[in-house]
């Protein structure tokens, strides 16, 4: 279980990260549209998966923000951006911010994305909810970067998510 922090507070989650250089775990989440993606519908592409609680937080906007913002120029890349809000909301979201580079999708139906990428909170008022992770998959969905911000209440360190496509 890795423990994070929510303003200082010890929060942990279900485990660890898929670690570098393994096959990512496979997933199916809900579109805005609530039709269903999984990873093969990504085959021969690099995905940025930026996973957060809440697209009604500050921090977790801001990273969508940025993430739809790169998304624009990288070559044979998709940016999913994924929480356990409703797609309702999610589609609400990127229509004011007019998100149209990244891909909000949900994890409300069961969690088992969060579950299978060990990135679960299990402890804290934000239990059940993704915690703040990015993982970044090559061409083969092998996971070529990862962070878990060890204080959800930051954003993560897109520079170094970024440059681990090139």
């Amino acid at each position: 279980m890795a423990q994070i922090t929510l303003k200082g507070n010890a929060i942990q989650t279900i485990g660890e990260l898929p670690a570098k250089g393994t096959k990512a775990p496979d997933f199916e989440l809900i579109k805005n549209d609530l039709s269903k993606v999984s990873l093969n519908d990504f085959a021969g592409q690099r995905l940025v998966l930026n996973i957060f609680p809440s697209l009604d937080t500050g921090t977790c906007a801001a990273s969508v923000r940025h993430f739809n913002k790169e998304a624009a120029d990288l070559k044979n890349t998709v940016v999913l951006c994924i929480s356990r809000d409703l797609p309702f909301a999610q589609a609400r979201f990127c229509g004011t911010e007019g998100i149209s580079n990244a891909i909000t999708v949900s994890d409300f139906a069961n969690g088992q994305f969060a579950k299978d990428y060990h990135l679960l909170i299990s402890t804290g008022p934000l239990a059940n909810l993704c915690s703040r992770c990015v993982v970044v998959l090559n061409e083969n969905h092998e996971v070529i970067y990862t962070q878990q911000v060890p204080e959800i209440v930051d954003e993560p360190n897109y520079e170094a998510a970024l440059a681990s496509l090139k």
